[in-house]
């Protein structure tokens, strides 16, 4: 079985401002067999700079069903969590989530059959993309 491209990412929540839509969007992605979640952690700093985390499958408490966001197999370690709260301000808070991409996983498995070697990825930002459209469509 291939592999996908592996992901992560941590998304700061100002103000410990969580909204739920979150929740059902990743769901849906997963419902859809796009991605698999590998690991989702949530943390956040009190005003008095006392930390909270919660593990993947304590996400219930923020309307979040561990049954439907994947399989998650624990790849964050106390290192990783502790990289992502020193970030962190006083009443703030953060979602760190590492997932694969399924969708991806028969073309890597087509490259590396092919001997084809990744030898540089990355992630264009979206203010970047978004003025590269905005340039393209005004010609």
């Amino acid at each position: 079985m291939a592999i996908g491209p592996v992901e992560y990412i941590v998304v700061g929540f100002p103000g410990n401002e969580f909204k739920g839509d979150i929740a059902p969007a990743l769901a849906k992605l997963v419902g859809n067999g796009v991605v698999r979640v590998l690991d989702l952690i949530f943390v956040a700093k009190g005003e008095d700079g006392e930390l909270v985390v919660l593990e993947f499958d304590q996400l219930e408490e923020l309307g979040i069903d561990p049954k439907s966001g994947g399989d998650a197999l624990g790849l964050l370690t106390d290192e990783d969590i502790e990289h992502a709260a020193e970030a962190l301000e006083p009443g703030n808070s953060a979602a760190l989530l590492v997932w694969e991409d399924l969708w991806a996983a028969e073309f890597v498995g087509a490259m590396r059959d092919a001997g084809g070697v990744l030898l540089e990825g990355g992630r264009i930002p979206i203010e970047l993309m978004e003025a590269a459209l905005a340039e393209m469509a005004a010609g």
